[in-house]
């Protein structure tokens, strides 16, 4: 009788062989043409700004925009599973998501209010 897992672990050794592989292979058959431009920081377009010696501050937009998405990110992970197994949940797990919606609510009414969902 053979470990269930086998097959599973055959197919994790054949994916990490075909990502392994197409690196090594990108490495040595690509073309390896360097130039000045090519090797510049590339922004759009927009020609970079240098920055300040202590690395310079982010703006806070850019941590409001990170927070969405971690917040988003976090209520798809836990919305998608709950309405998969909606009906075996019954009225706890509607208690609980309408609880857990409740909490979330709060961090995106922070962020609006922030501004974080102006994009001028």
């Amino acid at each position: 009788m053979t470990n269930p897992y086998v097959p599973l672990l055959v197919m994790m050794a054949l994916a990490l062989l075909l990502a392994v592989g197409g690196l090594v292979a990108s490495a040595v058959l690509g073309p390896k043409r360097y130039n000045r431009a090519k090797l510049e920081a590339y922004e759009c377009g927009i020609q970079p700004t240098p920055h300040a010696v202590g690395g310079g501050r982010f703006p806070v937009k850019y941590y409001l925009v990170a927070m969405t998405f971690i917040v988003f990110d976090i209520e798809v992970v836990f919305l998608y599973p709950w309405a998969v197994s909606f009906a075996t949940l019954a009225v706890f797990g509607t208690v609980a998501m309408v609880a857990f919606l409740a909490l979330i609510t709060v961090p995106f009414v922070y962020e609006w209010r922030r501004g974080g969902l102006e994009w001028d």
